[in-house]
């Protein structure tokens, strides 16, 4: 069973990588192909973190699992949001 710390943990990781996104997204919407090394990394982050948590879920209680579903449905969408940006 996960535990709280864990589940805790993974979460903020996964704002971090949420933030991280959405400065990228927002620089790369005004920039173009300024940054695309950043902007990659970011996308890459997202990543790991949406595969982290999806690992972590499986050993977690109805609760946990709830919140880290929201967090991963966060993840895709801004993960599509990069993706469908023109720059």
């Amino acid at each position: 069973m996960a535990t709280r710390q864990s589940v805790e943990e993974h979460i903020q990781q996964c704002e971090d990588a949420i933030r991280n996104a959405q400065e990228q997204y927002n620089k790369a919407s005004m920039q173009e192909h300024y940054d695309d090394d950043s902007f990659t990394n970011s996308m890459q982050q997202l990543e790991q973190a949406f595969n982290d948590i999806s690992k972590l879920a499986l050993s977690c209680n109805g609760q946990q699992r709830e919140q880290l579903h929201r967090m991963r449905l966060q993840l895709q969408q801004v993960q599509n949001n990069m993706i469908l940006l023109d720059h």
